[in-house]
């Protein structure tokens, strides 16, 4: 495998991780020990909003009253799309049942969990898609209750844009409260609500570790990392469309690695020559973010074949991955290691973010090598069940009580030994471990 590194990253993604696990360790302790008060207090020190915790619901509907209807029409036009990729994952979830042999029927179901608690990132940004993302397919799942939560804004509050979507994507409650106090208060069921069974939803690196120390008490989507992205290209590419689709990614956060990996080297020479320009003609933050990102975790990777092109993209595992290459089709039989995949120039991670309808919310930090992003599925539980006649659980309960004998679990035994006397009073059972 011949493999050149034209650029390579600086630092690595988990810088400064220490720090943030000691705070977010303090925070939930005085959450959990001092409930709404603490919560609230924390909200009024890193949000500066000192208003009620819960939304009312007068003030969610009458949010779309302050929204354009060019922007609702957005909204919509995204949550439709949604709504229906969920709609048809939730399709291929069937309960099934099957008569093992005679008289003995096991089968599985898929039940929604009760509770849901969705984050929606605020700050620089206002992350509408997420809304969409999390709040539209934990309704599609059939979640009983689902609470919502992002920062404020002071005097404001959760900004109108994002109500109206939490609204319309199907949110029983809504928190005016971000970071860690807002994901613990959604965990401990705060302000009367009911305790999230899952969290779901990106957020920074205090929400993400927030998160990951909450998980086992409740579930979780999957721990997030900074998000990234690569960008696979050939000589049939455009270095414009290549270079931009980087920038476009790298805005995400300083930390956010961007990664090309290709075979023609006068490609990613062009890309590499103009991607600074590119980068210089976003607005201030957009462009320190992407400096940063593009100077500090970019990776450039030329390969000689596809097949070496293919076995990079697979071993970083990439959250998004966008294949800007001839025979699309080979591609995407071959790959495995990826959040959501891009195939061709025609799209864009930008369409999957926002608005396309597949789900934003990915495996980060390489974590596509064993699972696949947000889902109907990840809000729904997989659960078995059996039923027996007399007859049916005989030749079971015959192999039950040998094997747990010669596993040492003689209590295990006798629950089978005891229904066998009961049910076949008149005959004499081999049930030791060698008999």
């Amino acid at each position: 495998m011949s493999v050149t590194y034209l650029k390579k990253s600086v630092i690595s993604a988990e810088h400064g991780q220490a720090d943030v696990r000691d705070m977010v360790q303090v925070m939930l302790s005085n959450i959990r020990q001092e409930g709404d008060e603490a919560a609230l207090r924390y909200a009024e020190q890193l949000d500066g909003w000192d208003g009620p915790a819960v939304v009312s619901g007068e003030e969610l509907a009458a949010a779309g009253e302050k929204v354009s209807q060019r922007l609702r029409d957005d909204i919509q036009f995204a949550h439709d799309n949604i709504r229906r990729f969920a709609e048809a994952q939730k399709a291929t979830l069937t309960d099934c049942e099957i008569e093992l042999h005679p008289g003995f029927v096991a089968g599985q179901k898929s039940i929604p969990v009760g509770a849901a608690g969705c984050y929606v990132p605020g700050g620089r940004y206002s992350h509408i898609a997420s809304a969409l993302m999390t709040i539209t397919t934990a309704k599609v799942a059939g979640v009983e209750h689902i609470t919502a939560c992002s920062p404020p804004k002071p005097g404001i509050g959760v900004p109108p844009a994002i109500l109206y979507t939490m609204h319309l994507a199907g949110a029983d409650a809504v928190l005016n409260m971000g970071g860690v106090q807002g994901v613990a208060a959604m965990a401990f069921g705060l302000f009367g609500l009911p305790s999230a069974d899952i969290l779901v939803g990106p957020g920074n690196q205090y929400v993400a570790e927030a998160k990951r120390m909450l998980f086992g008490e409740v579930g979780i989507d999957m721990f997030a990392g900074p998000t990234d992205s690569m960008v696979v290209a050939d000589e049939t590419a455009d270095p414009y469309l290549v270079a931009w689709d980087l920038v476009g990614q790298a805005e995400h956060g300083y930390n956010s690695p961007v990664w090309l990996v290709t075979s023609s080297r006068p490609l990613a020479e062009e890309v590499m020559r103009i991607l600074p320009d590119l980068i210089a003609d976003l607005p201030e933050t957009n462009r320190m973010n992407a400096t940063a990102a593009w100077t500090n975790y970019a990776d450039v990777i030329l390969c000689d074949t596809r097949d070496e092109m293919a076995q990079i993209c697979d071993e970083y595992g990439p959250e998004h991955l966008h294949i800007q290459c001839a025979g699309l089709d080979w591609w995407l039989a071959r790959l495995r290691n990826y959040g959501s995949l891009f195939l061709g120039e025609e799209t864009t991670v930008a369409f999957g973010d926002k608005s396309a309808g597949p789900n934003h919310v990915l495996p980060t930090s390489g974590a596509a090598r064993y699972t696949g992003g947000l889902s109907v599925h990840k809000f729904m539980k997989t659960v078995t069940w059996q039923r027996a006649t007399q007859d049916g659980m005989r030749p079971v309960a015959e192999a039950t009580a040998r094997l747990s004998r010669l596993e040492g679990m003689e209590g295990h035994a006798r629950t089978a030994d005891i229904r066998l006397e009961k049910f076949f009073p008149d005959e004499i059972f081999q049930l030791s471990a060698t008999g």
